[in-house]
Formats: C-alpha cells, structure tokens, sequence
C-alpha cells in the first residue's frame, strides 16, 4: 500500500454540511442572480411603457368597474290604499338609461352597433347621441331616456347576449333603477290623494300632508377593488316608505264623482260658456267617527298626467294663457280642493246652527212663534226673507223646515252676539278642523268677532251671510249637530304600515269637544227630519228612505249679481244618523241659480247608490214611480248591488209598493205640499193662488210677471235672499 493510500485510509469521510462551497458553484449562483435581475428590469422597462403608452386607459377601465358597481339604490315611496284595500296610489319600479361616453369611445367597434340598439328600443334621436357624445368625449354620466319599464330594458339585454350577432359590441350603456308614481284610477279622488313631482316630492292632499311618512330613505351600494384587485361590495340597503290607509271608500269616492259631473255635463254651456257649475264639492262622512268616506270636486284631472288640461280648453286657450303668464294660476285652481280650499257663505245651511246653540244657551226653549210678513228691519236694513210673501206665523220647527230668514233673525238676536260667536266658535267656524290633507283654508279673518259685531251682521250670521266657512268646516260641525253633540277631528288616514305590512300607528276616531247637549241634539235631528218630509228639502229624499238634513242657498258678492251657491246637507237613517252627505253647487250654469234643487237631487242620488251598499235598509213603502225609477237605476249602478236592493226593506223583505194614489208626499219627493195646520189639513200658500208656467212648471206672480219657485216661494227672477235693502251689509269677506 503506497503512503497516499496509507494516509488516505486513515481519514475519516466529510460530511454534506461540511463539503466546500466551490468557485464552480458560486459562478452558477452569480449568473442565475444575475439572470432573475435582468428579467425583473426587463419587466419594469416593459410595465413603465405600458403605463407610458396605455395607463390612461387602464386607468379608464378601472373607474368605469367603479362606476357600474358603486350606486344609489332608490327607495319605495309608500302606497296609499282606501278602507277595502284598494290602490289609490303606488310606485313601480322603472329604470333609467345611463350613457357612458368613455366605455363607449374604448373601441371603434362599439359607437355603430351600441347606437342602433338605442335606437331600435327606445327610439331615441341617433343624431343627438352622436352629438352629444362627439361634445362631451369625457363624460361617464348621461341620462338618455328615463323611466323606461322592465320590458324594455330587457329587449335591449337581449340584444347584448346575442353574441353570434355582435352583441359583445354594444358597450357604454346601463341602467339606474328608479321608481315612478302611479295612481291606478286616474282622476278618482284626486283632490284628496294629490300628486308627486319628479324628486318625489308631494303636492296637494295626502301625497303632501304625509310626505315625510311616505317617504323613505335611499340606501347605496359600494364597488371597490381591494389589495389583490377583486372587486368588493358593500351594501347599506334602502329603506321603503309607509303605506297610507286612508277611510276613503273607492265604491263611494266614484258614486260621489260620477253624479257630480253628470250635474256639469247635463248644465254644460246651458246659461252661459262653460261647466255646469264654477266648483261642484261634495262630502261623505261617518257621523259618529269623522271618518270621510269621500270627498270629491268637479272639475278634476288625471293624477297620471296632472297638467292635462285638454278636457276643459282648447289648445288656443291653453297658448293664449302661457302668452299671458295665467297657466299656472290655470293649474292650481283645477289641483285646490275645493272641499277644505276654498271658503264661502254656508246659507241656510247655517240655520240648524243657529238654533241648536240659540236652544242649549236657553235663550229659547222651541215653544217660540214667530211673524214672517217677509222682511225685517233690522239696524237700519230691510233684510228680506228667501220669501218674499212672507211664511206667516211660524214655530222654531217650521222656521227651520220653510228656512225662514225672519224667525233666525229673531232668534239670533234673543242669543246676542256674545252668545252667538261662542257657539260659532263651538262649531270649530273660524277654526281649521285639521283635517290631514295639505291646503286647508285658515277662515279666522271671515268671522266677526263679538265686539265687532253689529246688529244688522248678527241678523244676516243668522242664516248663513256674511260670514265664510269651508265645506269641511260645515260638514264635521253638522255631523255634531246630529250625534248628540260630539265634535269629532275629521280625518282621512286611519292606519299606517310599514313596509312589511306591520302596523306603525293606528290613528282611532278623535272627539275634540262638546258642541250642544243630547237633548238639542235630538230636537235639531226632529226640526231636520221636517225639512225634507215638509219644507225646502223634499226632492232630497232617496226611494225607501227617510232623511234629514237641511237646504242653503248663498248669495255671492256683489251683492245683486244674481250668482248663488246652492247646498243640501242630508243625513240617514232620519231617526239614527250615521252617513252625511253634504253637496255644494258653486254658481250653477242655469237661468236661475237660487235653486237649492241642484244640490238636493245629487244628494239624493248619491245616497241611492251609497246607502244600500252601506247596510243601511229602508224604511219606507215605495211607490210605483219609485220602484220603476229603481229598475231603470240599477242597470247603471257604479255599486253592484241588486240584490241588495231586493232586500232593503222595513222588515228586511221585498220593498212594500204602494199605488199613486195612496202613496202621500213622502212617497214622491217631487210632490208638492204646503204647511200643515192644527187640524191636519194642508193650508194652501199664497204663491199656490198663482198660475203656473206650463214650459217650466213655477208660479208666475201676477204683480211682476216673475217666475216663483212651487216648493218654496222664492222669486227666481228677482228675489235677493237675505240681501239689507239699500247700503248693503259689511261682510269680513269683502
């Protein structure tokens, strides 16, 4: 064995960890070092080119990602629904076009076909995109078309799926969800639901009254790129407005409405150009709640489309009333609720008033008579009486049931005037009622206060003039007059849901006060009941009912212009009032507007339709005449209820028909009749003495040639009701 291999023995062999690291290795490890560096510089040189040459639009395509998936989500805005569950009101979800300029404009390829999409779905002007997108090269927001449906929306989807047809290509469009107001029935009871403008903001009625209720809260979607470039999204949801119940009835609002306008169309242009009346106003309500059931004016308009005023002008009109700057003022007359609006001398509608306060302060006990020779001399004034022959010697009852301006005036001064505004102020006059819709009229200016009233304003308060009210105001002071005295808030709402259906407030009948005792109460309800069964109101009467209620006829100012507003206030049952329907006749287009029969006859026909459907059964024989007259009505009901009418009965049977001859006057409403004297036996009128008129069926006065009312006596060609003779009475209204 050689030395070498001798020493070479002897060693022991060294370990992995402890073999050298060799220059050969070191070389290997520098040149891969060197290798990885230059692959990272060249990478940098490459990245600092392309956000040299191309960052920009990389940078475009980041905020477009951005745009599309950071956005306001619209809220709800809550429905509002009547008593049975029908919507009056409600939003549906729309969408609006959004153009992207920038996303467009990323390609050449995407201009042509994104264009001809537009087009083909939303018929949109190619010329002016094109336009607007050569003039704003940087914009990322452009509605083009707004509240477009869901169908529409998805025709153009369908056309960017269709990538075999270069769907691909149609780029820069998207759409932003919104929601639009809708009112399912049109023009029905648009007074009192009011519409919304385009920021949904409430205008008018329940839409305004209850705008912060309705409303809700807009939630937003966040779209962000975190660290590692993933898109990430944060969510706070909207918050849906509340729903609206109101007391309306929808059956009862469109009977209310339909004969209204069938008043204006059979008077359209019949005196003079134009309606049949200036405002027709008519009010439903619960007796015992303050719930209204209706409220409706005429003329009305489309809620969908508020400023379509095509129906009442012509085109002509429309341009001449934009030229002169009175278009406005053209919409807002038509869009005011002449219910709760506007103000006006009640007439004798007043007169039940004035008695029922004049019998609970004592100042009367209703065992009075007085002496109506047709005039009354009072502070200096000759103030006439509606007739003007005079209604002879009169109890409290018949001066109520003949509307006898004489005896109120008596009466009114045996309160004083003290006396008399208090229970003025009682009755809520010259107070807001507060009812919960937008636009009631403050009256606290158009009644006279104690101190400044004289004698002669005292007589003619009495029955209704010189003084204002709304006919909300009438309404819910009447309905107090005939349940026992209790002032109920009128009041449209009666529960508030939540966007889930839950309840969030219910809002229960509301008694404000005491207005007169039960016992006057009840003798306002007995001198009522006579007005329609003796007095003014005989053609109110609906076929098998027994009513109250109460005529008021109203001159308008200036005094002696021969322009009248005509009502009828009506309650039923006579004996248990539980519905009123009050209807006011704003100077009717007819010859003679003093003529209280153009609201007591759309009472009546209202009350035909709406009691039955209410459960509210007759209680009285009908007629031939009246059961015929029913046969022909129920063909044309707005309410469907036959067989109701089958029913409704004193007994609940079929109704009792009587013959012509033993029927009376209550059988017929149109019947004439005179008073009633000690002995039962109808004393003939003066005015009764006269001839009649074939063609129009009054008395002609021999003296004057002028035509007189049969039922009441009122001249219609010259009488002045109420007017002082001479210097006329002051009025707050003038």
């Amino acid at each position: 064995m050689s030395r070498r291999n001798q020493r070479n023995a002897g060693e022991k062999p060294l370990r992995a960890t402890e073999r050298k690291f060799t220059f050969r290795m070191q070389k290997k490890l520098v040149v891969l070092f060197v290798f990885v560096l230059l692959a990272f510089l060249g990478l940098s040189i490459r990245l600092f080119m392309i956000n040299r040459e191309n960052g920009e639009v990389y940078k475009r395509q980041v905020l477009s990602q951005q745009s599309y998936d950071s956005k306001t989500l619209p809220y709800k805005r809550g429905d509002i629904i009547d008593a049975n569950g029908s919507i009056l009101a409600t939003s549906e979800k729309v969408y609006n076009v959004i153009l992207d300029v920038v996303a467009l404009s990323e390609k050449k390829d995407y201009l042509n076909p994104t264009i001809s999409a537009l087009k083909s779905c939303f018929s949109i002007d190619e010329n002016e995109v094109r336009s607007y997108i050569t003039s704003h090269p940087n914009s990322r927001y452009k509605i083009l078309v707004k509240q477009v449906s869901y169908e529409e929306r998805v025709a153009f989807e369908t056309l960017q799926d269709d990538k075999e047809n270069g769907g691909e290509n149609i780029q820069g469009i998207w759409f932003e969800d919104q929601y639009r107001r809708t009112y399912p029935n049109g023009a029905l009871a648009c007074d009192v639901i009011g519409f919304t403008l385009g920021d949904n903001m409430g205008s008018y009625g329940l839409e305004e009254y209850y705008d912060d209720v309705l409303n809700g809260m807009s939630g937003r979607e966040y779209g962000y790129l975190n660290d590692d470039s993933n898109l990430e999204r944060t969510v706070k949801p909207a918050v849906d407005g509340q729903t609206l119940v109101t007391t309306l009835d929808a059956n009862v609002q469109a009977v209310a409405e339909k004969y209204l306008k069938e008043f204006s169309d059979a008077h359209l242009n019949e005196a003079r150009e134009g309606l049949g009346a200036n405002n027709l106003g008519a009010i439903v309500m619960e007796v015992d709640t303050g719930n209204i059931l209706a409220m409706a004016s005429y003329p009305n308009f489309d809620l969908n489309n508020p400023k379509d005023i095509s129906a009442y002008y012509t085109e002509e009109q429309i341009a001449e009333m934009e030229e002169a700057g009175t278009l406005e003022d053209t919409y807002n007359a038509l869009w005011r609720n002449f219910c709760i609006s506007d103000t006006f001398e009640p007439g004798s509608t007043m007169k039940p008033f004035t008695v029922a306060g004049a019998l609970d302060c004592g100042a009367i006990t209703g065992g009075e008579t007085y002496d109506c020779k047709g005039v009354l001399e009072v502070g200096g004034h000759k103030i006439h009486c509606h007739n003007r022959y005079g209604d002879g010697l009169l109890t409290v009852q018949q001066a109520v049931e003949q509307s006898c301006n004489v005896a109120l005036m008596h009466i009114a001064d045996a309160m004083g005037a003290k006396q008399f505004t208090k229970y003025q102020h009682a009755f809520n006059f010259g107070l807001k009622t507060n009812v919960d819709l937008a636009g009631e009229a403050r009256t606290e200016n158009l009644v006279y206060t104690a101190d400044k009233m004289v004698p002669a304003d005292l007589a003619t308060n009495s029955f209704g003039q010189s003084f204002n009210a709304t006919m909300i105001q009438m309404a819910a002071g009447f309905c107090s007059l005939v349940n026992g005295g209790y002032y109920y808030e009128p009041h449209m709402v009666s529960k508030i849901l939540n966007a889930d259906g839950s309840v969030a407030k219910s809002i229960s009948p509301r008694v404000l006060k005491r207005t007169i005792s039960s016992s006057v109460s009840d003798t306002i309800i007995q001198y009522c009941n006579g007005v329609v069964t003796n007095g003014t109101g005989k053609t109110a009467r609906p076929a098998g009912y027994a009513i109250g209620g109460k005529t008021g006829t109203a001159q308008t100012l200036p005094r002696g212009n021969g322009e009248y507003i005509v009502s009828f206030m009506g309650y039923a049952p006579a004996d248990n009032p539980k519905i009123l329907v009050y209807v006011v006749v704003d100077r009717p287009n007819i010859a003679h507007q003093d003529d209280a029969k153009c609201a007591t006859k759309i009472v009546r026909q209202i009350m035909t339709e709406i009691l039955p459907y209410e459960g509210i059964f007759m209680t009285e024989e009908l007629s031939e005449q009246e059961q015929k007259e029913l046969e022909e009505l129920s063909a044309n009901l707005t309410i469907t209820y036959q067989q109701k009418l089958a029913e409704m009965s004193v007994s609940g049977n079929d109704p009792v028909v009587t013959t012509e001859e033993n029927a009376g006057d209550t059988a017929n409403p149109d019947a004439e009749s005179g008073a009633t004297g000690e002995e039962g036996q109808v004393t003939q009128k003066i005015w009764e003495t006269f001839e009649k008129d074939p063609n129009t069926g009054n008395y002609i006065d021999p003296e004057t040639g002028h035509q007189i009312d049969p039922d009441t006596g009122d001249d219609l060609d010259g009488a002045e009701t109420g007017q002082p003779q001479g210097e006329s009475t002051e009025s707050p209204a003038e």
